[in-house]
């Protein structure tokens, strides 16, 4: 079984996959959509976004990093796969699932499963201009309003020389709202010959075995269910292993809030504490104090005393994953 750590635009970026990647579990991640409307992008915007390039395009803790392309033009995303293919990505993905509306309106995400035959244009070409041993994938939902199309889509995907499809199971439509159609995702699986990697609603092992009983995929993609636990990964590989505890998140929280510092802009680094401790919220009960601590809190002085709370303060990512983290991203022209 191959565990994935999603795509996930606002949340699941360079500082968090830095963070959740150190746990355990995860074998491969998917780097936050690089947006193409019309042009050739320079390297800095690649590595902006996908700092891991840098890194061997692995994450500090060594998990590598498919670095993810959205548009709808194909001469367009074909011209700066090649371009980001230089940089050494552990492949390249394309976004054919986001459902938000800003995306949509433009034909790029989940809009383009209305089309199949541009889905298979777009693929061909980012095929060709990228070297044939770097992997080419692509993600996609079931379809934009309903279903129909789903197979259609995916073997367009495939015949267009994908390796390997990971499927959302809802539509555009559907948005984030419970159930994801698991065996929907089946019949997607059953009518390609590439690999397809399920994702949707996995919130625990039990999800992750129903998902797994239900869509016939053996590989899974994981999002907010690895947001709110960090030791998902670990757990679905290990059913029976404790879960991790509060207290032995304390470090990985302290880290992350030491790396946004670093990284992040001042006016949004406790707005990504506040995002990640509310999701926490969900599985550990103890991240409500910590949470209902920041969450009127912008100064980072106040925030840090919140987070470090009772525990001696690092003036340092002390860890050898740590310390490569500062490395690249100071390399990278971040703002530190």
């Amino acid at each position: 079984m191959t565990l994935l750590l999603a795509p996930m635009e606002g949340l699941l970026d360079f500082t968090l996959r830095d963070i959740l990647t150190r746990v355990g579990g995860i074998d491969r991640c998917v780097s936050e959509f690089i947006r193409v409307t019309g042009q050739l992008l320079p390297e800095r915007v690649f590595t902006r976004i996908v700092p891991e390039l840098l890194n061997g395009s692995c994450t500090p803790a060594g998990v590598p990093v498919r670095a993810q392309l959205m548009g709808s033009d194909a001469t367009c995303l074909a011209e700066n796969a090649a371009r980001l293919a230089g940089l050494g990505p552990a492949g390249i993905d394309l976004n054919f699932g986001c459902p938000a509306k800003v995306v949509n309106r433009h034909g790029g995400g989940a809009a383009l499963l209305g089309d199949p035959e541009l889905l298979f244009a777009i693929v061909s070409a980012v095929r060709r201009a990228v070297p044939r041993p770097m992997p080419v994938s692509a993600k996609m939902r079931l379809g934009v309003n309903d279903s129909l199309r789903a197979v259609e889509c995916a073997q367009a995907i495939a015949e267009a020389g994908a390796d390997e499809i990971v499927v959302h199971g809802r539509t555009k439509a559907d948005g984030y709202k419970p159930p994801a159609y698991w065996a929907r995702i089946g019949d997607v699986r059953a009518a390609v010959k590439v690999n397809v990697v399920a994702n949707g609603e996995i919130w625990t092992v039990d999800d992750a075995r129903r998902c797994r009983e239900e869509s016939g995929c053996t590989d899974l993609m994981l999002g907010r269910g690895m947001v709110c636990d960090p030791g998902l990964a670990l757990a679905i590989l290990d059913p029976g292993a404790a879960r991790i505890s509060w207290a032995e998140l304390q470090p990985l929280l302290q880290q992350f809030w030491l790396l946004v510092c670093r990284q992040i802009e001042p006016r949004a680094r406790a707005g990504r504490l506040k995002q990640w401790l509310n999701y926490m919220r969900r599985v550990y009960p103890e991240a409500e104090a910590t949470y209902a601590a920041v969450r009127t809190l912008n100064d980072p002085g106040l925030v840090s005393a919140c987070v470090f709370a009772g525990q001696p303060r690092q003036e340092a990512l002390v860890t050898p994953a740590g310390a490569m983290a500062k490395s690249i991203f100071l390399q990278s022209g971040a703002d530190t």
